[in-house]
């Protein structure tokens, strides 16, 4: 009777603690430096979250080594749904291939809870590069091998690799690499200042320099055109659809994490995501809300993994 008893408490005694949760404040885990694209996203997140859940949400940014840093952390964090991860296509789907000896395996070492947003990409060139289409580009590029080049964010950033494809599919074209280091702040400055000619880069970044018109932009990478945008037409509709990308963001766990606790991450999340502020703020800077079911959201990271991963043996790309 009393073996029996002593089960029951063991297997009760869990649950009530789950009930409970969460008890203390959540920290969220955001892989890059203040200011940047997941910052951005984080802490328009954070007020709603910390609302829903009733402890306060705490933006930890651990900058460093393209994300790594702050995603080894997360991963090797308790599993206990206090510490969030807000991982990106970049640290979760290219760093595995561009960095051989990462020590975390995102599909393996997170739970992956839900997508939270996709940040629309877009091809934008210096204005003094005669081209407004990118069928122009094409043709200047191939009448003048070797003499453009581009920017990026570093040698093995989702915007390179965006080029590299757009490369090969527009027929090898022969165009010189200029990889900038961290986010793509310091590349975006160099196409404006006219050090570089062209690049892919994610719209919130391109938005401001855009409308002022110290740069020019040639298409988006979005399966639909943006709202903020409506005359420049996607990379499908000129005819590469192949460049259909998006940087997406996701909510993450480590692995281990109790169901009970990631459900109730999940609905709070949903909840944030579906409240008209966050997705007005969200919207303002160029970012769509998009979300998923954790299962999809898996599933999704597992194909994106894949995708990236080719297309970063077929580049060469390594760290720098």
């Amino acid at each position: 009777m009393k073996k029996l008893l002593c089960l029951l408490v063991a297997l009760v005694v869990p649950t009530i603690a789950w009930a409970q949760y969460p008890n203390k404040p959540i920290r969220m885990i955001v892989p890059f430096a203040p200011g940047g694209a997941s910052d951005f996203v984080g802490r328009i997140l954070q007020p709603r979250l910390t609302e829903l859940l009733g402890q306060q949400i705490v933006v930890d940014n651990r900058a460093g080594a393209s994300g790594n840093i702050g995603m080894d952390a997360a991963a090797k964090s308790a599993p206990d749904g206090y510490t969030l991860y807000l991982g990106n296509v970049g640290t979760v789907a290219l760093n595995p291939a561009v960095f051989p000896k990462l020590t975390v395996t995102p599909t393996k070492d997170f739970v992956a809870i839900t997508q939270v947003v996709d940040v629309p990409g877009v091809l934008v060139v210096n204005p003094e590069l005669q081209a407004k289409t990118v069928k122009e580009i094409v043709a200047i590029a191939k009448a003048y091998p070797g003499k453009l080049n581009y920017a990026s964010p570093g040698a093995g950033s989702q915007n390179r690799l965006e080029m590299e494809v757009f490369r090969k599919v527009a027929g090898n074209l022969d165009m010189v690499h200029v990889p900038y280091k961290g986010g793509a702040g310091p590349a975006v400055t160099g196409l404006v200042g006219g050090e570089t000619h062209l690049m892919f880069v994610t719209a919130s970044s391109a938005m401001n320099h855009v409308k002022s018109g110290r740069i020019r932009l040639i298409a988006v990478t979005s399966a639909k055109r943006l709202e903020a945008f409506p005359d420049a037409p996607t990379m499908t509709e000129s005819g590469y659809p192949e460049l259909t990308s998006g940087s997406w963001q996701g909510i993450f766990v480590p692995t281990g994490t109790p169901k009970e606790v990631v459900d109730k991450l999940y609905g709070a999340i949903i909840e944030t995501m579906k409240t008209a502020e966050v997705r007005q703020r969200l919207s303002n800077g160029g970012v769509e809300v998009v979300t998923s079911a954790p299962g999809e959201f898996a599933q999704f990271v597992a194909k994106e993994t894949e995708r990236w991963g080719k297309a970063v043996k077929e580049a060469g790309a390594t760290a720098e």
